[in-house]
This record gives structure tokens, C-alpha cells and sequence, in this order.
């Protein structure tokens, strides 16, 4: 089946990591030509990572703040953290047109502007419509902005360093979530304190458009557009210019538009090279990366620490920092071994530290009874006011009303919780020993860090090396909208599950799912270390990944789409 629409619209969106099918290509044996100007225009690229972490860090420190400033029931403080995934989805399934039509740099420009705008209505209206509407745009520009940078520093990278900068954005996307922790500790205790968090996205999203406005475009969009001799122009500057680098390195990008041209969307769902197969284990993948809680995890982690003993608002937060630390410190190590150990070891390492670690805070959980303790209950005294929707909030008196006493059955109350009641005069909290707090928290943060070794970038990885070239931007960008959807859903659920079956619970389910990611990963997931993208490709064509006893064997097939030559990533 052909697709008739024109080069331009074959450019689909990444997850960050990802290389494009370009960069899969090897050149000449020429001299490396990595110039200053890649190296700021790849740092430049790169500060989107730091405030796509950024907003993915502060978002549990914020929620504990203005769930007592709004008096924010469970649906509503999910409404506020679904809000930036769901700005997130919706420029994954529109933003390919944004890339194609306006180019990488266009796009940067527009999602850093996006990033912007979205703070300000943040930071000068306090309703839960202006959080949601500003949360929604800022996810949108941080995603936009996540997909076009990828592209960016792979497409004007040289073929000898562009593994190295393509892990400048993971790397600055771990230091933003480090970073989106603290800040929300360091402002915990001041008035209108998650202002102040929310607008330090601010100055590198400007720093970023300032910048933009100096650097050139992608020679891949340029050659696209049918803007060759300035492609060859906007080459050489990138190049130092070496001009048999260039004119290898334009002929290769040439080739690599027709190649994607001629393949359509619709191969994805063939069975032709065990397409379909391949694309099923890249959702797969993505689903359980989510499912085994990071997101929730990362977005509810000052309210879960708060719920596990850490008495204070800014406790819980500066508890929740040492996940940023850890993802950070665990990160690099694992990107740079990758090649050495390959990802499906790190896969299967990580799935199993997580699920003992989930295994053993499920555990702790109940013996600390969490789970008579609502996630979703602020411990502050600010300003309540169930008019949500209103600008016009009511200062209640918290002498007079008591909104946060607890009434629990005697058969469900513990010898601390009952000390507790006696000494605060009638009033229950739920008092966890220190042992099991630290421990709690230790769990946490080896689960964090399990997650930075394996499922975080390791997911990247795979997804890179088990498509064909010719339909992998494609691919990649089905399994990138699964993802933002997968994250979106149990965000959105987190609290009112937890609600209903408790932490413990909820903990346990997660450990269950890290299992079942062993399994996976072991039966499924191909061995791709040591080994180049023709021979991986070869191998998944014939290799029926999914068919297990119980479905119908068929006969392989050969790869009817082959990579010519291996790549370096």
C-alpha cells in the first residue's frame, strides 16, 4: 500500500531518545567534525529536558500547597496533575504536522513560548480552572519542546558524537526532576510558595528563545523542504567545513527521506517483517513501564511520604528530593554501560529490584496501618474553601471548624494511634515509628533508583533498535502517544484507587506488575547488545515474539524492509 502524501509529512514524532532513521546511517570513514556551534546548539536543545523534568519533579511538592490553600478533593488533585499529560498527549497526536510544516527550530521556539505563557496563568490566577488550563498548556509546550529537541541534536549532530549529545537531554531531564523537588522544598514554608516554584521554568525557556534565534536550522527539515544548496550551507557550518563530510553526509540524508517515503503508516499494523509483533512489544514495553507506578510515584511522592510518617509538608517535600538525587546518580551510570551490558539485562536487574522494593513498602505500609490514612486529606491550616471554581475563596476559621479529625472504628485503631488520640485531646493522627519511616522511605528510593537503571532509559533503547529503518519514526511515534495515554490514565486514577483499596494495596499491585514485567522482558524482548540494527531487524522478521503455545504457528517471513547498513547511535 503506497502513501501519497509528500516527504514533508514523514517526519513523525519521537520519544526522547529515539534516534531518527538518518542518524541510523554509518558515513565514510572521515575526521569528526563536531563544531562549537553543535555544541551550543545541542546544550540549547537540550534545556528542554531540564524543564520537562522540572515540571515533572515540583508536581508533588505543589499539590501538597494548594490541595490546602483550594481544599482539593482526590478527582481534583488528580484533574491537576492529568492536567500536564493530558497537554502532553494531545501535541504527541498533533504535533507531527508542527514539526514537519514549521521545522525543529520553529517548533522549539513555539513550545519554549508555550512553556511561558502557560506559567503565567499559573502563577497570577490561584483557582483550580486557571492551575488546570496553565498546566495544560505548559504540558503541551514541555512535550512539543521534548520531541523537537531530540530531533534537533540528532539531526545536526555528527555521526562520532551523536550518541553522546542525544544523552545531554536525558541527562538535563534527571537534573530538572532533581531540580523540580527542591525547588518545591525550598518554597514549601513561604506564602503563595508554589508561585514561586511554578516561574523558575521561566528564565531557561527564555534563555532557550534566545538562543534559538541564533542557530540554524536542521539540514534534514531543509533538505525535506527542497532547500538543498542552504541544507549544504547550514552542513558546513556544522561541520567545520569538511566538504567530503558534507556531501556524504547530504547523500545520506537524502536517501534516508526516500527510503521513508516509501513506506505507509499502515505497515505498522502488517504482519510483513512481523511489523505488527514489533509494534505490540513496543506498546507492551511502554504500558508496563507505566504501570509499575513511576508516574504516580513521581507526581504523589510528597502526599505518599507525607502519608507514611513524615509529619509536615516540608518534610514530605525535602524527603521526596532524595528521588531526584537518586534518579540522577543512577541515570548516568546506566546510559554510559549500555552498550556494554546491554538493556535487556538492565531490564530484568531492574524489574526485579522494584518489585522487591515495592514488595517490602507494601509491607511496611501495612504495619504503619497507611491505609487508614487518606492520601488525599491536607494537614495545613491555609486558606479552605469548597467553591473551587470561584476567585472569590473564604478564609474559614480553623478553630471552628475541625476539617481534618478522623473518626475510625476502635477495632482499626493501633496502641500509637490511640496515644496519639489520648494526648491530642480526642483528636486522631496517624502516628508512624520512626524505624518504619526511614524505612519506607529507603524502599522508595531504591525502587527510584531500580527505575533509573532499567525502565527509565533502557525503554529508549529498545524502542530505537527493534524497528526498521524505513517505518521506525512511525512506530515510535504510535508507542510515544501509548505512552503520554498509559501515564495520563493511572495518574488520573492514582488517588481514587488508593482510596478505596489503600496504599498497601496499591503498593503490592505494583510489585505484581514488575514481575510480570521480568516475564516479559525475558520471553519477549530481544538481546540487542553487541549487536548492529541489520542483524536485530533480521532477526525480528523471522522471530514470532508473542505466539506462544497456544496461538497458531505460521511460517516466518523474510524482512521485506532491510536496513543497509548498521548504525551508531
Amino acid at each position: 500500500m503506497m502513501d501519497h502524501k509528500p516527504e514533508t509529512q514523514k517526519m513523525t514524532t519521537y520519544l526522547p531518545g529515539s534516534p531518527t532513521s538518518e542518524t541510523q546511517r554509518l558515513a565514510p570513514p572521515t575526521r569528526p567534525g563536531c563544531s562549537w556551534l553543535v555544541v551550543m546548539a545541542a546544550v540549547a536543545a537540550s534545556l528542554s529536558g531540564l524543564m520537562l523534568g522540572y515540571e515533572m519533579g515540583l508536581t508533588s511538592g505543589v499539590l501538597l500547597q494548594l490541595r490546602g490553600v483550594l481544599s482539593l478533593s482526590c478527582r481534583e488533585q488528580e484533574l491537576l496533575v492529568g492536567s500536564h499529560l493530558l497537554g502532553a498527549l494531545l501535541i504527541c497526536l498533533a504535533g507531527g504536522p508542527i514539526l514537519d510544516h514549521y521545522g525543529r527550530r520553529c517548533s522549539l521556539l513555539l513550545s519554549a513560548a508555550l512553556v511561558v505563557g502557560g506559567t503565567v496563568v499559573l502563577v497570577a490566577v490561584t483557582s483550580l480552572a486557571a492551575l488546570t488550563l496553565g498546566r495544560l498548556i505548559v504540558g503541551m509546550g514541555t512535550a512539543l519542546s521534548g520531541t523537537a529537541a531530540c530531533l534537533y541534536i540528532a539531526e545536526i549532530s555528527p555521526r562520532e558524537r551523536r550518541g553522546l549529545l542525544v544523552t545531554l537531554y536525558e541527562l538535563m531531564l534527571v537534573v530538572g526532576v532533581m531540580l523540580g523537588f527542591g525547588c518545591s522544598y525550598a518554597f514549601a514554608s513561604l506564602p503563595r510558595g508554589w508561585t514561586y516554584t511554578f516561574g523558575l521554568v521561566v528564565p531557561p525557556a527564555l534563555l532557550q528563545i534566545g538562543a534559538l534565534l541564533f542557530l540554524p536550522l536542521s539540514p534534514r527539515f531543509l533538505v525535506a523542504q527542497g532547500r538543498v544548496e542552504q541544507a549544504k550551507v547550514v552542513l558546513a557550518r556544522l561541520r567545520g567545513g569538511v566538504s567530503d563530510q558534507v556531501e556524504a553526509e547530504l547523500r545520506d540524508i537524502q536517501v534516508g527521506l526516500k527510503e521513508e517515503s516509501e513506506h505507509s503508516f499502515w505497515e505498522l499494523f502488517s504482519s510483513k517483517a512481523n511489523l505488527r509483533l514489533r509494534l505490540l512489544t513496543g506498546i507492551a514495553l511502554v504500558f508496563l513501564q507505566q504501570a509499575t507506578g513511576q508516574p504516580n510515584i513521581l507526581s504523589y511522592a510528597s502526599p505518599l511520604l507525607r502519608s507514611v510518617g513524615f509529619n509536615s509538608d516540608a518534610a514530605a517535600t525535602l524527603a521526596s528530593t532524595g528521588f531526584g538525587v537518586v534518579k540522577v546518580v543512577f541515570t548516568v551510570p546506566a546510559v554510559l554501560l549500555v552498550d556494554r551490558v546491554g538493556p535487556k539485562s538492565f531490564l530484568c536487574v531492574g524489574a526485579v529490584a522494584m518489585g522487591m522494593s515495592l514488595a517490602t513498602l507494601g509491607t511496611l505500609t501495612l504495619q504503619s496501618h497507611t491505609h487508614l490514612t487518606s492520601l488525599c486529606k491536607s494537614h495545613t491550616h491555609l486558606n479552605h474553601t469548597h467553591l473551587l471554581w470561584d476567585l472569590n475563596r473564604t478564609v474559614l476559621d480553623q478553630n471552628d471548624l475541625d476539617l481534618y479529625s478522623t473518626q475510625l472504628p476502635p477495632e482499626w485503631i493501633s496502641e500509637e494511634v490511640a496515644r496519639a488520640e489520648d494526648q491530642s485531646g480526642g483528636r486522631t493522627h496517624m502516628e508512624v515509628s520512626s524505624s518504619l519511616k526511614w524505612a519506607s522511605l529507603i524502599s522508595l528510593l531504591l525502587y527510584v533508583a531500580a527505575f533509573s537503571i532499567s525502565l527509565g532509559p533502557m525503554v529508549y533503547v529498545v524502542l530505537s533498535e527493534i524497528f526498521p529503518m524505513g517505518v521506525r519514526g512511525r512506530a515510535v511515534s504510535v508507542v510515544s502517544a501509548v505512552n503520554w495515554a498509559t501515564n495520563l490514565l493511572i495518574s488520573m486514577t492514582f488517588l481514587t484507587i488508593t482510596e478505596k483499596i489503600g496504599v498497601p494495596n496499591i503498593m503490592f499491585l505494583y510489585a505484581a506488575m514488575s514481575f510480570v514485567l521480568l516475564v516479559f522482558v525475558i520471553l519477549c524482548v530481544p538481546e540487542t547488545k553487541g549487536r548492529t540494527l541489520e542483524e536485530i531487524s533480521k532477526e525480528l522478521a523471522k522471530k514470532k515474539n508473542f505466539q506462544l503455545r497456544i496461538c497458531r504457528k505460521v511460517q516466518p517471513k523474510e524482512s521485506l524492509i532491510r536496513i543497509k547498513s548498521p548504525a551508531v547511535v
